[in-house]
């Protein structure tokens, strides 16, 4: 199988059961090549409003103003928790990694986190919209409107981010507002989206970065074989697993979608997967 690419663990704000070191027991039963360990660097604080569904994780961080600020990444410790896995796990390739939110909106933090070059795999994510003024995380923003027209809202955001200039190397999951799809609704339909998703995979083929085979809610294959159409290079797969038994989930079928639009593993089995 891939290696996973998008992983959480206790040093991320919303990971409660997350592990590094169980994670890494996991990869080495599972044969993974490689496990990168992607903690949230949320520089975005998120509008809430009433009515608004606050669990236990995010009302810790909400402040007087009525946002959601979670906390900084401890850089320093996270690293050093990334080399006692390296020290203990010698045969899996353990990188160092950060899931930044929206980082076109924030050069500066974005900046001032990825000084000194010391992460392995930099993932660029969008997890609200409403913009920067008043930013509202997807799965608030599905009580505010109907859910395609926040799916279309998160896509021209998603492609504002790899329009820019901001560092990272892998889009994660384009396909995030599915995950908070409502369930009496419409059910999600790609092809009601193509447009809007040939889009973002266009401009994203153009910024020389690759596009992540999210699999924490399959990612449906016609947006792989679109990527294709769009002159992507390469996949990354993503787990975006938060506790250690999630890892590499779905992942065999993930490399079937991969290897059916053309995409196959290098020499290196822990690099991306890109087209001949």
């Amino acid at each position: 199988m891939p290696g996973d690419n998008h992983v959480h663990t206790e040093w991320s704000w919303d990971a409660a059961e997350g592990d590094m070191a169980a994670t890494c027991v996991r990869a080495a039963r599972l044969r993974l090549p490689s496990v990168a360990f992607t903690e949230h660097a949320d520089l975005t604080p998120w509008v809430v409003r009433p009515g608004d569904a606050l669990p236990d994780v995010l009302n810790r961080w909400l402040r007087a103003d009525g946002k959601v600020a979670p906390p900084a990444l401890d850089v320093e410790g996270y690293l050093a928790c990334v080399q006692r896995c390296r020290e203990r796990f010698p045969g899996l390739r353990v990188l160092s990694g950060v899931e930044l939110s929206e980082p076109h909106w924030h050069p500066e933090g974005t900046a001032a986190l990825l000084a000194g070059g010391r992460f392995d795999r930099v993932l660029g994510s969008v997890h609200s919209v409403g913009g920067p003024g008043t930013p509202r995380l997807v799965d608030h923003a599905m009580g505010d409107g109907a859910a395609g027209d926040v799916l279309r809202d998160y896509l021209a955001e998603a492609r504002r981010m790899v329009a820019s200039d901001a560092p990272f190397e892998v889009l994660a999951h384009i396909d995030y507002p599915v995950r908070h799809w409502p369930s009496g609704g419409r059910p999600f339909r790609p092809a009601e989206f193509e447009d809007e998703f040939r889009e973002v995979l266009t401009v994203l083929a153009g910024s020389d970065r690759a596009l992540e085979i999210n699999t924490r809610v399959p990612l449906a294959p016609e947006l792989v074989r679109w990527w294709g159409d769009a002159g992507g290079d390469a996949v990354s797969f993503g787990s975006d697993a938060h506790r250690p038994r999630d890892l590499a989930n779905r992942f065999a079928d993930a490399a079937q979608v991969a290897l059916d639009s053309g995409f196959r593993p290098g020499r290196d089995p822990g690099e991306l997967w890109s087209r001949p």
